[in-house]
């Protein structure tokens, strides 16, 4: 009997490519190593469905022209891991390791701990470049480019846009903040029933762009503006209770606005103690507001964050949300505009607790979420 009585005709074409004709009995095997991948892929799906049909492993052998422990291999893997375990696999040996795993696992920890300048390389960032210099350094390995970027993709690594960090931040006195001064705090406010607030302040301009816009490629986007320029200032406070406060004004931040925003914080918590954590603005910091204080002890006290660690003041993040959406829907053609807007996008968060109770989620303030 010939193949083609019994399996359908693309096995038979591979049968026939081979030169080899099969008859129920005969002892011989087809090296199955000739035939190409797709092929070979077939050849062991229809052996599988064969078996699976009811018919026995050593007649399917005998029909496919393959060893019969074979054809048991492949059933017990389709039985294990499904039809996936049938499919074609890249052919050859595996690339030879260019790195152990002990030093893979250092050089990511240098990644992840230090700056390229730090160890003495002539690079800013971490780029494919810089890490292949650092291997070669460290190891005296060469690895191509290309290379570089199958190692980084497979240690977790992905190209992404830093965030700014001033120079001039003390990592010790971020550390003691972290470590010693807010728990401080926060236990202080726990035992003194007082609320904490973190407060910052915004200026926000006509001419603010933010976010992208489709466009055919090597066609920049053109977004119509108003050729007068003017802006609006915002001060706000936020709790990690979902709690908004803010104030929108014009001209600059000078102590009397800030005076009168703190007023307007005692007057909201009714008598109840409130700690505001703010940067080091000199406003903040003027002879005029320690007199007010002074003055308001029952009521509010002034706590400050290290010195250019805005990453540390959740009230940034609001800040980074307003002048990434508040032009989502148009521009504003005055001043006018451009102050409704904006109070419009604070009443919409004001009135979404959670949004508020989500910026403490982000690591760099987690610590202050409560």
């Amino acid at each position: 009997m010939q193949l083609s009585t019994v399996i359908n005709p693309a096995i038979e074409q591979i049968v026939k490519r081979a030169n080899f004709w099969y008859t129920v009995g005969m002892k011989s095997s087809t090296d199955a190593r000739r035939f190409s991948q797709d092929q070979q892929e077939l050849l062991r799906k229809k052996a599988v469905g064969m078996v699976f049909s009811g018919q026995k492993q050593v007649e399917v052998a005998r029909l496919l022209g393959v060893h019969k422990d074979t054809v048991g291999r492949w059933v017990q893997k389709a039985k294990t891991s499904g039809q996936k375990a049938l499919a074609k696999r890249k052919r050859g040996r595996a690339p030879r390791r260019k790195l152990t795993r002990v030093q893979e696992a250092r050089i990511c920890r240098l990644i992840e701990d230090k700056h390229p300048e730090q160890l003495k390389l002539p690079f800013a960032l971490w780029t494919r470049e810089a890490v292949s210099e650092l291997i070669l350094k460290k190891y005296g390995v060469k690895l191509a480019i290309r290379t570089m970027g199958n190692y980084l993709k497979k240690w977790g690594f992905t190209p992404q846009k830093p965030a700014r960090q001033a120079v001039e931040q003390n990592d010790e006195r971020v550390k003691q903040w972290l470590q010693e001064e807010y728990p401080t705090i926060e236990a202080r406010a726990k035992q003194e029933k007082a609320l904490i607030y973190w407060a910052d302040e915004m200026g926000l301009r006509s001419d603010h762009q933010a976010g992208r816009s489709y466009s055919r490629k090597g066609k920049t986007p053109i977004v119509k503006v108003s050729g007068n320029r003017f802006r609006c200032n915002m001060i706000s406070a936020l709790s990690n209770k979902g709690q908004l406060l803010f104030s929108v004004f014009e001209g600059n931040f000078v102590v009397p606005v800030f005076l009168a925003f703190l007023e307007r914080l005692v007057r909201y918590t009714k008598g109840r103690k409130l700690f505001l954590i703010v940067d080091g603005h000199p406003v903040h910091r003027a002879k005029e507001v320690k007199t007010w204080l002074a003055e308001h002890t029952r009521n509010l006290k002034i706590f400050f964050l290290p010195g250019y660690s805005p990453e540390l003041n959740p009230d940034e993040l609001l800040n980074q949300e307003l002048k990434a959406t508040v032009f989502e829907r148009g521009r504003p053609r005055n001043k006018g505009e451009l102050k409704a807007k904006l109070k419009a996008k604070l009443y919409s968060i004001q009135k979404q607790p959670h949004k508020i109770r989500a910026y403490f989620k982000k690591d760099s303030v987690r610590y202050a979420a409560g």
